[in-house]
């Protein structure tokens, strides 16, 4: 079963928490009228058929809140992939990239457009930067859709460290907290959390942890290969290759189990009882009817039980995580209150309670 940081929360702070994980998206479809009720002559055999009020109906766009290469940009351009191959949509789908401030600022574009035929990539990252950079929108000014993967997080160290597992890592973290830099993804993100459920998860104050933040996992992979920090955390399948490679060494995955195919102990293997994944999901814009809301959601629907889709998820490491509507607005709302736990426990998104 899926789990996020939630489970993490609740073990390593006090008193009861909430779940916890993350994700985003964006997308835009194109039909062409031509023939009774909207549908283009042309129509895919297995596109869904559009709404009463003609949707989709128009340019089509997909929006990922992140620069190109970042794993927002990735899933964007699979969903992308699998919607077109498959004719889901019957449309064509183009994906954008509108990067920066952990995704906020594509949250700010997104919400203004109010384009109807745009949705938009998202996750864990965004609603700790929504706290972390006091940003006047959130994802209550969206419509969800769905969550549709986990992917895990992993501990890594440069090839050359002294560090040959986590327990070692972990001595000298207890030693000197503020002596081990841990590079990751921007402030507030999953990186950043999951070094502060790790020290709580040790015994360590989280507010002592010396984290150094980056733009994305590409770029914190350039700091743990250059030896520039003590350690890294990032998503498992964005860095497998550079342990592949012999650049970093990977100590600890934040899965229940090991992964497939990996020999990558778990957290818990190493002594520390942290589960943590970071999800992405995807979003409709405000003011979307529960009509065309539907309609959406059984296009994703549609794009989770593909066998297209299945392969992808395989390839990257991902693992199918499909929520939506009702359920995952509730999901939403446990990880946001778990998120800001967990922020403030760190120094971040207002003071400790």
């Amino acid at each position: 079963m899926p789990q996020g940081l939630a489970t993490a929360c609740r073990r390593s702070l006090p008193g009861p928490g909430p779940p916890f994980r993350f994700c985003a998206v964006a997308v835009c479809v194109v039909l062409l009228a031509g023939c009774a009720g909207g549908v283009a002559p042309d129509r895919p055999p297995d596109a869904l058929e559009p709404t009463a009020a003609g949707y989709p109906r128009g340019a089509v766009t997909l929006l990922a809140p992140a620069n190109p290469g970042g794993g927002w940009d990735q899933t964007a351009r699979q969903i992308q992939q699998v919607w077109t191959e498959a004719g889901i949509l019957g449309v064509p789908v183009e994906v954008v990239n509108r990067g920066g401030a952990g995704g906020t600022i594509g949250l700010a574009d997104f919400v203004a457009r109010g384009d109807p035929h745009t949705l938009m990539v998202f996750g864990q990252v965004m609603l700790g930067a929504i706290r972390t950079n006091r940003t006047p929108l959130s994802i209550d000014d969206t419509v969800p859709l769905a969550r549709l993967l986990d992917e895990y997080e992993v501990v890594a160290v440069p090839a050359g460290s002294p560090h040959e597992t986590l327990a070692d890592l972990m001595r000298d973290f207890r030693a000197e907290p503020e002596r081990v830099s841990w590079a990751g993804g921007s402030a507030g993100g999953i990186d950043h959390m999951l070094a502060g459920l790790l020290a709580l998860a040790a015994g360590i104050d989280p507010t002592r942890v010396n984290y150094v933040a980056h733009s994305g996992g590409g770029e914190a992979a350039v700091s743990v290969m250059g030896g520039h920090v003590t350690a890294g955390i990032s998503g498992f399948g964005e860095w497998k290759a550079h342990a592949a490679g012999g650049r970093i060494r990977l100590l600890a995955v934040s899965s229940p189990g090991r992964i497939a195919g990996s020999d990558t102990p778990t957290l818990r293997e190493s002594g520390l009882d942290v589960v943590a994944a970071n999800w992405r999901g995807i979003l409709a814009p405000p003011g979307t009817d529960d009509e065309t809301r539907a309609w959406l959601i059984e296009a994703l629907a549609r794009l989770r039980a593909s066998a297209g889709w299945q392969d992808i998820l395989r390839r990257n490491d991902w693992e199918d995580s499909f929520l939506a509507g009702a359920d995952f607005e509730r999901f939403l709302e446990q990880e946001t209150a778990a998120a800001d736990e967990i922020l403030r426990s760190i120094g971040l998104g207002g003071p400790a309670g």
